[in-house]
């Protein structure tokens, strides 16, 4: 009987061993060090994704980044033609409330699922994650879903104002992309050289390697350290890496990424001033006929479509005051018969969603395939 139940022990025993090993070859190496409850977001500026369904989300009020689990990870290769019109009012329905108490403030697509993703602040300031489900749209608990998080060093001030008296906070976290195992951030620093640019690895870790920026901005006849990139993109040229920026009113510039190094500073190349008057919102880059392209959708310009080979041979820096009120100098662009755009993602390698106010003042959500841009 002894030997009997040391063999049934020992069996139990290698049953919960394997069962053990099948667990851990299952879990995720970059959401090991998650925990399950509420990450505490108290306002959503910014949403990207990254790997395996993980949404990393930018909360200017806590200047903390978070890494969230969707656990969205089943694979399509196209996305879903959308064309859904009142979509604020879907949105506000969809929250049991009414659209002039609802605002969105940044849209991404799962590049797995294809699943565009909204975030959206109530009228008290209430952060929310919606995801479109085919035309549906769903609540994605914040209370309690499977996180990481890390409280940014050195954010900009909660009392910092600009100029204008105009709260400079929200701009800690301005717009995020996940790239190569990093998660890059720019916004503002309460150091003297206020522009930052960090890189964050993933999973998150102590480290927070961050170079402040310094632009030549021809609309305003200066350098300039203190604005923060609104927009940017990571574009490979000449088989070597560039970070694409751009800034109110509104400079593109180029900074190569094997020069953005922590606690460095750095001069940008101005290749681009796209008219004052304007703020970038969105970039994003596709292929058409096999070249590559980056457009980026702005405050008060139509959709700007930029080529790649076209920057790659622009060996000019702006270096001269624009005088002129909203004229453009330096790398061309087409205008793209696309105005108010609000949001903008790549759906799939060949379809792009964007968030749009029509003249009638109606908020649509609609995709256009890459070949119309």
């Amino acid at each position: 009987m002894k030997k009997l139940l040391y063999v049934s022990l020992l069996c139990g025993l290698a049953l919960t061993t394997i069962s053990a090993i099948t667990e851990t070859e299952n879990e995720s190496v970059l959401t090991s060090n998650f925990t399950v409850g509420n990450p505490e977001i108290a306002s959503i500026n910014s949403i990207s994704f990254g790997p395996e369904g993980i949404l990393f989300v930018g909360d200017s009020k806590n200047a903390t980044l978070y890494a969230l689990d969707t656990k969205d990870t089943e694979q399509l290769e196209k996305g879903t033609a959308l064309n859904m019109i009142d979509f604020d009012t879907k949105v506000a329905g969809s929250l049991g409330t009414t659209a002039d108490q609802v605002k969105i403030t940044d849209m991404a697509v799962n590049p797995i699922s294809k699943k565009v993703y909204l975030s959206v602040h109530t009228n008290d300031g209430t952060p929310v994650l919606l995801r479109l489900n085919g035309e549906k749209l769903e609540n994605v608990s914040l209370k309690n879903i499977n996180h990481s998080k890390l409280a940014l060093n050195n954010p900009v001030a909660t009392d910092k104002k600009d100029r204008r008296g105009r709260s400079q906070r929200k701009w800690a976290i301005a717009d995020l992309k996940y790239h190569n195992g990093t998660v890059m951030l720019s916004g503002l620093s309460n150091k003297e050289f206020s522009s930052i640019f960090r890189s964050i690895p993933f999973p998150f870790t102590k480290a927070q390697d961050y170079a402040s920026l310094e632009i030549w901005h021809a609309a305003h006849g200066r350098f300039e350290t203190y604005a923060p990139i609104k927009a940017f993109d990571v574009i490979s040229m000449n088989n070597k890496e560039y970070l694409l920026a751009s800034y109110t009113c509104t400079p593109l510039v180029l900074f190569p990424m094997e020069d953005l190094k922590a606690g460095k500073h750095l001069k940008g190349r101005t290749v681009a001033e796209l008219g004052s008057g304007n703020a970038p919102i969105d970039m994003i880059s596709f292929k058409k006929d096999g070249k590559p392209f980056f457009v980026m959708s702005n405050t008060n310009r139509s959709v700007m479509r930029f080529d790649y080979d076209v920057i790659a041979n622009f060996k000019e820096t702006l270096t001269e005051t624009v005088d002129e009120f909203a004229v453009a100098k330096g790398v061309p662009y087409v205008s793209l018969p696309m105005v108010n755009v609000l949001q903008l993602d790549n759906l799939d390698a060949d379809t792009v969603v964007y968030l749009q106010r029509s003249a009638d003042g109606d908020l649509v959500l609609r995709t256009r395939p890459t070949k119309w841009m």
